[in-house]
């Protein structure tokens, strides 16, 4: 199966323990930090469908990574005790979370819910 040549494609932004403030406060709109492991099945699975939901946002959503086994100290920041957990920020504040590899239309409704607030910042 092929997807949609007009699908396009997003760049994932890989965050650390260094660069994690820095990088999360310069990002505009809602950001979605996936906090995940190479070895998690479930994380594998959702990886995908993150993608997709940044991409189809034409630009009002960013797909951030955290990997916990190289960056201990986020995961204890945030509080994950089990990934994947994706945490959903605006201005530099989480504003949503999303436990477990949950379905396409759970992760979708917080998109939609989280990303329409922040389309207001549109420049006019």
């Amino acid at each position: 199966m092929s997807q949609s040549p007009n699908r396009e494609v997003v760049e994932t932004i890989h965050l650390t323990d260094t660069n994690f403030d820095e990088v999360l406060v310069a990002t505009e709109g809602l950001v979605m930090v996936d906090f995940w492991a190479e070895w998690c099945g479930p994380c594998r699975a959702i990886a995908p469908v993150l993608e997709e939901l940044a991409a189809a946002s034409e630009g009002r959503v960013t797909l951030m990574k955290v990997n916990v086994d190289e960056n201990h100290g986020l995961a204890a920041r945030y509080g994950i005790q089990s990934i994947p957990t994706v945490l959903f920020f605006k201005e530099g504040a989480v504003v949503d979370r999303v436990l477990g590899a949950a379905s396409r239309a759970v992760l979708q409704s917080v998109v939609n819910a989280r990303a329409a607030t922040a389309s207001t910042w549109n420049r006019a």
